[in-house]
């Protein structure tokens, strides 16, 4: 089940059979940390729009996402989730994090650039 492509169908299947967060007691805490990504899509948006990019807020949401999903399941529900114009920005974070997975079976990872301004920023931390 795992390694077949996340779909709209078993995206939420998928998801919670990977959460992993012991302190967790209701759904809608499942709900808050996959809500995560929702927040990193605006972030992105508003990154995209305005040059503003607030680096330690994506990189806290990231890292929470990992600690709860782990490092490939975390990478494929962003991958999924995101739009594929902000790829360039989730890999930099990813690679930077050394999250990235070698393989993510729903994208072909090599064709898929860093973003140079978002390396360099996070070059600076």
């Amino acid at each position: 089940m795992f390694n077949i492509p996340i779909n709209d169908e078993n995206f939420m299947f998928y998801a919670s059979q990977i959460y992993d967060n012991p302190q967790c007691l209701s759904e809608e805490e499942f709900d808050e940390d996959l809500n995560r990504i929702k927040y990193i899509k605006r972030l992105f948006y508003r990154y995209e729009k305005t040059g503003e990019l607030k680096l330690r807020l994506i990189l806290n949401h990231i890292i929470i996402l990992n600690n709860v999903f782990g490092s490939e399941g975390c990478s494929r529900l962003l991958f999924y989730k995101i739009d594929e114009k902000y790829y360039s920005y989730l890999k930099s974070f990813l690679r930077y994090l050394e999250y990235l997975p070698n393989i993510i079976p729903e994208l072909n990872l090599e064709t898929i650039c860093t973003d140079h301004r978002v390396d360099e920023h996070l070059e600076r931390l």
